[in-house]
């Protein structure tokens, strides 16, 4: 079976192996279905990119071939082959002028549909893992020796004092502190800086019920996965001790109690001029790059209602929201219907809260074993780990599928789940809340790729719904509020002691204006978003998402945001990036922002 699956992808691999050892763009391309996508995370084109059809894969080889000198593609013996219904797949191993290579192809009908190649390593550039780890004793007599502990004192000491550090991460959450870890274990020289107390308090302070709605095998951060017992969804304060816990033994600069004020690139230095706040004392920083890792939802959006100022009662974003406990007996009214809304109005009538959630427009929902089993079963479960699919693994088969390719192949996903639930589904239809399942019916994931928002995983607040507990006021906007309600658009007037707005985030590019003003928020543009012409993603199509783990219309700026999936997989390929500008290798970047 595997001598059959062999003979049918090898020619192809072959082929494609000759145009390019030949530069023959022409012919490489056409080894390609005529739809076919190639991505590549950094390995030809110093960039996240994905090339659809003849045309553009042209273009990119025309490009880079001749500087990114790519050794014969192979197969992965170690890998297995498959054959997915004809569909014939396996895994590849590459060299270029700079870095060792890894990759996926996948083949129909004798021509490749989607073939990923990365780097997995820069030459002579390890990350400081498994056999490059550091030796950690100084072995051999030495008179005047310091400790680990002497050392990493003076390290702290001086970083941003002394010696001003190559990279600045502003924002110490788990992107910040993945892609600090990261940088850590390829010797480049950063500094991360928090606002907060503590490392994890951006998740502590959060409302006391929040946890993680993905399972633990999808949130691993790099190097150090969660123990064997660690829960399969994660409370926040756990997860905050976690972090807090992770940057420690990750020997990562990480700077708490610290604001940054303003945030100036200097053209002829080309380096940044940052002012922060570190516990009441100003202090300039002159970092070559800044990575903004201030969370994809990380800049609340905060409405504004006619009369909010007469509120005579409590009023906050679900960012602030201090729990439950403070409003026994009293009336609640939550604006917002996706994850934390419902968390919330969960939280607050189990503590006998009368609450009421307003739906402004429909979200869709899946069920959380729904999701876990078909959605996430196959690459990020107790049994995908025990049938040998690593994290890594599972990371690279899901980067193998282009974004393009995504929406049609999640559709029958989503598809079985609304079947498997449809009795779940037609109770909340009755109970008056608005559904969708995305606008192609291509589901949750394809939402938050597309535009962040708009769903919710259910871990029992859509039973309560359907059960009259959580009382829902849908398809209405909010008029105005009073002295002692919120007033919806249909006339109805909603008796409120709290109101609280679930009314979720806005863009990163916030954050560029807020730090460094309009004129450079405007120049770099949107964040997130694939360019799908959907709601919330306008187009034109770019095919990977705005602006995130690459380069920027701004150099030395660079955006890191996601989820903790995410956060893992593509620090890896932003490291290097920097890594590659620090050692001053003759990168050549395709298809730049």
């Amino acid at each position: 079976m595997l001598d059959s699956i062999y003979n049918l992808i090898e020619p192809v691999l072959g082929d494609l192996n000759k145009a390019l050892a030949s530069t023959d763009a022409q012919k490489a391309a056409s080894c390609f279905a005529d739809d076919g996508y190639w991505r590549d995370l950094l390995a030809f084109t110093w960039n996240i990119k994905t090339m659809q059809g003849h045309d553009e894969i042209v273009d990119m080889l025309q490009s880079q071939l001749a500087i990114t000198k790519v050794s014969a593609f192979e197969i992965d013996a170690e890998e297995g082959l498959s054959d997915d219904d004809g569909t014939i797949s396996a895994w590849i191993k590459f060299e270029t002028s700079l870095a060792n290579g890894y990759g996926h192809i996948r083949v129909r009908d004798g021509k490749i549909w989607t073939f990923l190649t990365s780097i997995a390593e820069i030459k002579g550039h390890p990350e400081s893992i498994g056999d490059a780890r550091p030796f950690g004793v100084k072995h051999g007599a030495q008179k005047e020796r310091t400790s680990w502990l002497e050392d990493r004192e003076a390290e702290l000491a001086k970083v941003g004092v002394d010696e001003q550090p190559y990279v600045l991460i502003i924002g110490g959450g788990q992107g910040g502190i993945a892609v600090g870890a990261r940088l850590r274990a390829l010797g480049v020289p950063c500094v991360i800086v928090e606002r907060n107390d503590r490392a994890g308090d951006s998740w502590r302070n959060r409302y006391k019920t929040l946890c993680l709605h993905d399972p633990v095998w999808y949130d691993h951060l790099p190097y150090l996965d969660f123990p064997k017992n660690w829960p399969i969804f994660t409370p926040k304060d756990k997860l905050g001790d976690w972090l807090e816990m992770y940057a420690k033994v990750m020997e990562l600069n990480y700077w708490t109690k610290t604001s940054c004020r303003s945030c100036e690139y200097d053209e002829g230095a080309a380096n940044w001029k940052v002012i922060v706040d570190r516990d009441g004392k100003q202090m300039e920083l002159r970092p070559a790059h800044v990575v903004l890792a201030t969370g994809m939802s990380g800049k609340i959006n905060v409405p504004h209602f006619d009369g909010m100022e007469r509120f005579k009662g409590d009023q906050h974003h679900s960012s602030k929201h201090p729990g439950p406990a403070a409003y026994e007996g009293k009336k609640a009214v939550v604006i917002g219907s996706n994850n934390s809304a419902h968390d919330i109005c969960a939280a607050l009538w189990e503590n006998g809260v009368d609450v009421t959630m307003v739906q402004r427009s429909s979200t869709h929902i899946v069920r959380s074993d729904s999701l876990m089993e078909l959605g996430l079963g196959e690459l990020y479960s107790q049994t995908a780990l025990d049938n040998g699919m690593s994290t890594a693994k599972a990371d690279m088969t899901f980067a193998s599928i282009p974004y393009g390719a995504l929406a049609d192949l999640q559709k029958p996903v989503y598809a079985q789940i609304k079947d498997r639930d449809q009795d779940f589904y037609d109770g909340l239809e009755k109970a008056g809340f608005m559904l969708d399942w995305g606008v192609d019916d291509s589901g949750l994931f394809m939402k938050y790729l597309r535009r962040g928002s708009g769903y919710y995983i259910d871990v029992g607040a859509s039973q309560m719904i359907i059960d009259g507990k959580i009382k829902l006021a849908a398809g209405s906007g909010v008029k105005e509020i009073t002295e002692d309600s919120v007033v919806l658009e249909n006339g109805q007037a909603l008796e409120a002691d709290l109101i609280v707005y679930a009314t979720g985030y806005g863009n990163m590019n916030g954050w560029v204006v807020d730090l460094m003003g309009d004129e450079m928020a405007e120049k770099v543009g949107n964040c997130w978003g694939l360019g799908s012409d959907t709601p919330k993603d306008p187009g034109p199509w770019v095919g990977e998402l705005r602006n995130m783990w690459k380069p920027t219309k701004q150099d030395g700026l660079w955006f890191h945001g996601g989820n903790l999936h995410q956060s893992r997989h593509y620090s890896l390929y932003l490291a290097m990036q920097l890594k590659a500008r620090k050692e001053g290798l003759p990168i050549k970047v395709y298809g730049a922002a």
